[in-house]
């Protein structure tokens, strides 16, 4: 049996979520690039971000974390905490725009509740929500 057999077996194979996590993140560097090219930039303690309005459907964001960051373990966790916030703002982002998020060192050491308040408060200021803040 090969080796991603094998893991398929132990309930480790890599699978999409249900919903498609596809449709929701930015992976295409074009379209990083033009978004950061075109769109508004705003910056907070945290994360600096770039919204750009777009004729697409629906909303997509993109996580840059580039090496001045830090080593690999600190920039994947950065990619990750961004990830997981922008999958529970899914279904909450209003349609018709690109967002670049630049994950800064702090955004890692910050509890994650205060990292999803600054989040969601930053994205209500830019009103890219449908939501009221809880």
């Amino acid at each position: 049996m090969t080796e991603s057999g094998n893991r398929a077996s132990k309930g480790m194979c890599r699978t999409s979520l249900p919903g498609g996590d596809r449709d929701l993140f930015l992976k295409g560097s074009r379209d990083i690039e033009y978004a950061k090219e075109h769109g508004r930039r705003i910056s907070t303690a945290l994360f600096n971000m770039v919204i750009c309005r777009t004729d697409g459907g629906t909303s997509r964001i993109g996580i840059v974390v580039g090496k001045r960051f830090g080593g690999a373990v600190s920039r994947n966790r950065a990619k990750r905490l961004f990830r997981e916030l922008t999958r529970q703002l899914r279904g909450h982002l209003l349609t018709g725009y690109n967002l670049v998020v630049f994950p800064k060192r702090d955004s890692i050491v910050q509890p994650f509740a205060v990292l999803k308040e600054m989040w969601l408060a930053s994205l209500q200021r830019q009103r890219l929500l449908r939501i009221q803040k809880d």
